[in-house]
C-alpha cells in the first residue's frame, strides 16, 4: 500500500484535509516514514476509522480485538518474538483455521511467515486487519506482571544470604554497576509496562518495616499492586537511581530526575523523585503518556456553552484564559488541549512549564529551573523578546509574575496560565491578592475556568438506578436554574430521574479513566463594573448567574444524566451553590 493511496482516500472520506495530506507526504519522505506511521503517531486520524479505510485499500477485513477471548492457550500458537516481528497475533481457532490479525496484512514476508506457523500446526490461515492499539493490548498479554514478578523474585531468593546482602550493597557503592543484577533489572521493567498498560498516572514504591509496597493511582485513587521483601528496596531504588541518573549513594536528601523510554511503541516520560524515610527510600514516578496527556475538548468533557465560550476566546486576537482548581484537577491537560487548537504554521507559540509534561510539536517549550533564577517571572521577561503570539505560564505563583502575565495579555499576546483558586468567582480576589492593579484585570482577562475531575463510568459495566428523593430535589433544583441555551441538552431528563453506577457484577473498580467537570466564565461589561467598585465574590456569583454560566455541579449532574459520571461523585467533588 503506497502513501498516494491512503491519503487518497482519507481525503474523499473528509478525515484528512488536502493542505495536511501534502504537508504528511513531504515529511514521510524526509523521514523514510510511511504516512500510516506518522498519522498513528500524532493520532490525525481516530485509529479505527484509519483502519476502515486501510481496510478497503489492501482489500482485507478490519476486525476489533475482545481482550477476554486473547487465552494464554491462543498466544501459544504463535511465539511472542514472531508476533513483534511481523506485527501479527492470533485472534482465534476456528476448527482447522488459525485466525490471525494483522497491523501490516500487506506485508507479503509477514504472510509467508505466518504460513508456515499455521502449516506447523497443520491449520489453514486466516487473516484480519487490526489497529495498532489492539496489537500492542494482545502483545501485553504474552507477559503477564504477576508471573514475571513472582519469576523474579523466585530467582532473588534462590540467593544466598550473603549475595542478597551484596546486591543491596553493591547498589550504594559508587562505581559498582546494578545494572547486572538480572531479578531486579526485571521487577523494576515489568512494574513500569504494568503501570502503563493499567493507565496508571503515579507509580510509589514505598518501604516498611517487612516489606516493600508498591501503588499505582489510577483514575484518581491509589491500588496496591504489589509487594516485595524489604531487603531489595535498595537494590530497587538503585535501578531507578540508574535509568535517571540520581546519586545513587546520595540516600540522606530528596532527589529527582527524569528519563524516557520507548513502552508499547510509544515515547513515554517518568518524572522520579525520592524520598528519604526512616525504613529506607521513597519513589515516586510520574507516568507522562502522550496518548493519555493531550486530548480534545470531547475528550476533556468540554460541550454546551463552556465549549462555546472557550472557543470563542480562543479567537481573540489578544488576552488571558485562566484555569483554576486543586492540584491533580487536571488544568495543564486543559492547556494543553487549547494549545493544541492554536498550534497553527503561523502562530508563534512559546511556553514556561515546571515541568514539561507533553512535549507538542511545533510549540516552543521550556522548562524554568528556580535553583539557577529561571523562575516564571524572569522567563516571561525573555518570551516578550521571542516575538510570541501565543504564551503559556505553567502557573502564576507570585505577584511578579501575575504582573508580567497581566502585561503581556494587554500587550497583544494570548496568555494560558494556572491559577490555584476554588471556582471561576475566586480568580478575581486572587488576583487582587496578588497585587494585580482592579482596573487592569477586565483588559486582560477574557475566560476564567475552573474545572475538577471525576471518574469515567465504564460503559460496559454500569447499571441505571433510581435515586433518593433528597438527590431527586438537587437535581430538578439545578436543572431548573439552567439557561435557554442549556435545556435542549436536558430536555430528555424527566422526572424521577435516572443516574447510573457500577453494576455489581463488574470484575474491576467499575470506573473506566477520567473526565472534567467545568465552570466558565466570561468578562463581560458588567463584570467589569463590579471589579472596578466592588469585586466581593457574591456580586461576581450574582454576575455568574446573570450570563448563565453552566456550574461544575450543573455541569457535573448532566454528565450523570447521561450516565457518564455517577451522581454521588459529583455531589462529594462539587460545592453546593
Amino acid at each position: 500500500m503506497d502513501n498516494n493511496s491512503l491519503v487518497n482516500k482519507l481525503i474523499s472520506k473528509s478525515l484528512l484535509q488536502e493542505a495536511d495530506a501534502q504537508k504528511l507526504l513531504g515529511e514521510a519522505a524526509q523521514l523514510g516514514k510511511t504516512v500510516e506511521d506518522i498519522i498513528v503517531e500524532r493520532r490525525l486520524v481516530n485509529e479505527i476509522e484509519l483502519a476502515k479505510v486501510k481496510s478497503e485499500i489492501v482489500g482485507i477485513p478490519y476486525a476489533p480485538i475482545d481482550p477476554i477471548s486473547i487465552t494464554p492457550e491462543l498466544l501459544q500458537m504463535i511465539p511472542e518474538e514472531s508476533s513483534g516481528a511481523y506485527t501479527v497475533v492470533p485472534i482465534s481457532v476456528q476448527g482447522k483455521m488459525l485466525v490471525v490479525g494483522m497491523v501490516h496484512p500487506e506485508d507479503n514476508r509477514a504472510q509467508e511467515a505466518l504460513k508456515f506457523i499455521a502449516k506447523q500446526q497443520q491449520k489453514s490461515l486466516g487473516i484480519f486487519l487490526i489497529t495498532k492499539s489492539d496489537f500492542d493490548m494482545v502483545m501485553r498479554k504474552y507477559r503477564p506482571y504477576e508471573s514475571e514478578v513472582k519469576k523474579a523474585v523466585e530467582e532473588l531468593g534462590q540467593l544466598s544470604d550473603q549475595e542478597a546482602a551484596g546486591v543491596r550493597r553493591a547498589a550504594l557503592d559508587a562505581g559498582v554497576d546494578v545494572t547486572e543484577e538480572g531479578p531486579i533489572i526485571k521487577i523494576v521493567s515489568s512494574t513500569i509496562r504494568k503501570a502503563v498498560e493499567s493507565g496508571a498516572s503515579d507509580i510509589h514504591i514505598e518501604p516498611g518495616r517487612d516489606k516493600m509496597r508498591v501503588r499505582f493511582r489510577i483514575d484518581g485513587d491509589l491500588e496496591e499492586v504489589s509487594t516485595f521483601p524489604a531487603q531489595i528496596l535498595g537494590a530497587v531504588v538503585s535501578r531507578i537511581k540508574v535509568l535517571t541518573n540520581l546519586k545513587i549513594d546520595e540516600t540522606r536528601v530528596p532527589q529527582d530526575g527524569r528519563f524516557r523510554d520507548t513502552i508499547f511503541g510509544r515515547d513515554i516520560d517518568f518524572r522520579v523523585a525520592t524520598f528519604p524515610t526512616p525504613n529506607g527510600e521513597k519513589v515516586a514516578i510520574r507516568i507522562l503518556d502522550p496518548e493519555k496527556g493531550v486530548k480534545d475538548f470531547k475528550s476533556l468533557g468540554l460541550s454546551g456553552r463552556n465549549e462555546r465560550v472557550i472557543r470563542e476566546a480562543i479567537d481573540d486576537p489578544f488576552g488571558m484564559i485562566l484555569v483554576t482548581g486543586p492540584t491533580g484537577s487536571g488544568k495543564s491537560t486543559t492547556l494543553y488541549a487549547i494549545l493544541e487548537q492554536l498550534n497553527q504554521e503561523e502562530v508563534n507559540i512559546v511556553s514556561l512549564e515546571d515541568p514539561v509534561e507533553y512535549f507538542i510539536e511545533g510549540v516552543n517549550q521550556s522548562q524554568v529551573k528556580p535553583e539557577i533564577g529561571y523562575t516564571f517571572a524572569s522567563g516571561l521577561r525573555q518570551i516578550l523578546r521571542q516575538d510570541p503570539d501565543v504564551i503559556m505560564v505553567g502557573e502564576i505563583r507570585d505577584d511578579e509574575t501575575a504582573e508580567l502575565a497581566i502585561h503581556a495579555a494587554l500587550t497583544g499576546h494570548v496568555v494560558l496560565s494556572t491559577l490555584h483558586a476554588n471556582n471561576t468567582v475566586g480568580v478575581v480576589p486572587r488576583l487582587t491578592d496578588m497585587g494585580v492593579h482592579k482596573y487592569l484585570i477586565p483588559a486582560a482577562v477574557n475566560v476564567m475556568v475552573a474545572q475538577r475531575l471525576l471518574r469515567r463510568l465504564d460503559p460496559g459495566c454500569r447499571e441505571e438506578f433510581e435515586p433518593s428523593l433528597e438527590i431527586q430535589k438537587i437535581i430538578e433544583k439545578e436543572l431548573s436554574e439552567l439557561t435557554e441555551e442549556m435545556q435542549p441538552t436536558v430536555a430528555a431528563f424527566k422526572p424521577p430521574y435516572k443516574t447510573y453506577r457500577p453494576s455489581k457484577d463488574c470484575e474491576g473498580s467499575g470506573y473506566k479513566g477520567r473526565i472534567a467537570v467545568f465552570e466558565v466564565l466570561e468578562m463581560t461589561r458588567d463584570l467589569e463594573g463590579i471589579i472596578n467598585t466592588d469585586a466581593t465574590e457574591g456580586k461576581i456569583y450574582d454576575e455568574a448567574r446573570k450570563q448563565g454560566v453552566v456550574t461544575m455541579r450543573q455541569d457535573g449532574i448532566i454528565k450523570a444524566l447521561q450516565g457518564v459520571v455517577s451522581i454521588e461523585e459529583v455531589l462529594r467533588e462539587t460545592n453546593e451553590t
